[in-house]
């Protein structure tokens, strides 16, 4: 039996086996769920990067007009796209989207990258767009 701690990807296939098999009794139940869990984690994981991703990419366009063009309007389109697809394929997700301190963990990476990709530093401290009305908007783009 191969053991968790030892080869994880051998201990997986050995479950997803013992799971098929029927062989419950030889489950490694408290691992199992924790790696269950850690799906949904990872899940919420690309949700608040791809979140940080759209945002930034909005604060490159509202805070540089002078940069503004197709290329960046794709990618805003692109990351818009990629959050809808996310959580139509979990729709358990969206409530994330209303909690103040995922969004503020969303707004600091988003901020973060901006001051990084520009060398601007002039940012609010805090999303100043409605999440569902502006920014998950396909049509809305800072002024």
């Amino acid at each position: 039996m191969q053991t968790y701690k030892k080869d994880i990807n051998a201990w997986a296939y050995e479950q997803a086996r013992l799971l098929r098999a029927g062989r419950f009794d030889l489950i490694d139940v408290e691992h199992v769920a924790g790696e269950i869990e850690d799906v949904g984690k990872s899940e919420q994981r690309e949700l608040a990067s791809r979140m940080a991703v759209l945002l930034a990419h909005l604060l490159k366009w509202k805070y540089q007009p002078e940069r503004r063009g197709a290329s960046r309007e794709k990618a805003i389109r692109a990351q818009r796209k990629e959050i809808s697809y996310a959580l139509d394929e979990s729709p358990s997700l969206a409530p994330k989207l209303q909690e103040p301190h995922w969004l503020d963990m969303a707004w600091a990476r988003a901020v973060a990258q901006a001051v990084n990709e520009t060398g601007l530093d002039c940012f609010p401290d805090e999303c100043p767009w409605s999440i569902q009305d502006e920014v998950l908007s396909e049509s809305w783009l800072p002024e």
